[in-house]
């Protein structure tokens, strides 16, 4: 046993180092260049570390403040924004080993999954991209492990981690639903299961407040940590966009940013005319906001925009480019097709059981990745669609694309 126990350890230990180097190489030789989101991200932590202004209040700057004090110590590089990227992506292997030890299953399928994490393509082309995925998904994987974790106080670790979470991504604060709703179903004691709820809401408010108070000193009205959310609804949610994905607000029909009263407005004025007229258009083209929706989640879950992301502005060959999209893409598409499928037919056992008030049975880890995932996908379809938005939800995919292809090769080795 205990021979097995250290050829299990030494095959994570090999895992976790191939990973790391193959990461180093990657942005070693992509010198990509960050633009569009990623060059505000990127100028924004320059501006922090020099001294400079915090930001507008346009954006959430968690990240840019994290990468703005790394700057700040070792210099303004963008290499440095990359290595911290690859700290990250080590410290996700270790976060998904820590919980995959956690979970009820075998050796065999622990080692499957984690390899197939280890050396999923995004989780190592990501790297090279000054984005916010990256520091996200770690915070996530932590609260995920602290809360598969029997400590103490556990449920104010997960309230400031969540605070932080929503600094970077501000729907983030949501998370107490599914604290909520997951805690709701596996047990009973009601008392229990609001004080825990409450204690990851107060306290992950009370970790944003400072900023919230900044930025209301800074507009003189209730402001929250960003003002972006009313241009993103807007932008999404209207007659003009037809593929679910960004496009400029100027070319929304009678657009509101033409408006005289929009141009003399400030930033929270601005984000709640943006987003009271995008709900209003949901209301009235409800067919048009569903089929804008499920676009979103293709956009989201189906293409790898990001993994080219990885490579903008770099010296790669157009043909090299192509391949690793290509095989990214067949990558990513395979395993969300089959963890969707999977989701769906599970959410219905899920259902079942909760229709029949019997739900001790139920698999507590897969029911809070479930749950987790929805949570995701209700953000996404609402708001915008991008492949960088599936980064967080790629262990969760993994996970259930594993089983479900368990179980098909399962179904087919018995008939055969």
């Amino acid at each position: 046993m205990r021979e097995r126990i250290l050829k299990s350890e030494s095959f994570y230990k090999y895992i976790l180092l191939f990973s790391f180097l193959l990461s180093i190489i990657w942005i070693g030789l992509v010198k990509a260049v960050p633009f569009s989101d990623f060059e505000y991200y990127n100028n924004l932590a320059i501006n922090i570390a020099k001294g400079g202004s915090w930001g507008n209040t346009y954006t959430s700057v968690g990240y840019s403040i994290v990468l703005g004090l790394i700057y700040k110590i070792f210099g303004v590089n963008i290499l440095w924004a990359k290595i911290f990227n690859v700290i990250l992506a080590f410290l996700n292997n270790l976060l998904v080993l820590g919980i995959l030890k956690k979970l009820s299953i075998n050796e065999r399928d622990k080692r499957i999954i984690f390899f197939i994490f280890a050396f999923f393509p995004n989780n190592i082309f990501y790297n090279s991209i000054v984005g916010t995925e990256v520091l996200f998904s770690t915070i996530l994987l932590l609260i995920t492990y602290i809360y598969f974790s029997n400590i103490n106080y556990k449920y104010i670790y997960i309230g400031i981690l969540v605070g932080i979470n929503t600094m970077i991504k501000p729907f983030f604060i949501v998370f107490f639903l599914l604290i909520f709703i997951l805690e709701a179903i596996k047990f009973k004691n009601l008392i229990k299961i609001i004080k825990n709820t409450l204690t990851v809401l107060v306290i992950s408010f009370l970790t944003i407040s400072p900023w919230i108070y900044r930025n209301t000193k800074l507009m003189g009205q209730l402001t929250y940590v960003s003002n972006n959310g009313g241009i993103v609804l807007y932008i999404n949610n209207n007659s003009q966009n037809k593929s679910g994905r960004w496009m400029a607000a100027e070319d929304v029909e009678n657009s509101i940013v033409k408006m005289e009263e929009y141009k003399k407005a400030n930033m929270t004025e601005r984000n709640k005319m943006l987003g009271q007229s995008a709900k209003k258009w949901i209301k009235s083209h409800p067919k048009q906001f569903i089929q804008l929706g499920f676009k979103r989640l293709y956009n989201t879950y189906f293409t790898c925009d990001d993994v080219g992301y990885s490579m903008y502005g770099s010296n790669i060959k157009i043909s090299f480019k192509n391949i690793i999209i290509g095989l990214s893409y067949l990558v990513k598409k395979v395993f969300y097709m089959a963890a969707l499928v999977f989701i769906v037919l599970y959410s219905f056992v899920v259902m079942k059981h909760i229709l029949k008030k019997d739900t001790d049975c139920l698999n507590f880890y897969s029911l809070y990745f479930c749950i987790l995932f929805y949570m995701f996908t209700c953000v996404y379809f609402i708001t915008e669609g991008q492949g960088r938005y599936a980064f967080p939800t790629i262990f969760i995919a993994i996970y259930f694309s594993y089983y479900f292809i368990k179980n098909i090769l399962y179904i087919i080795k018995i008939r055969s």
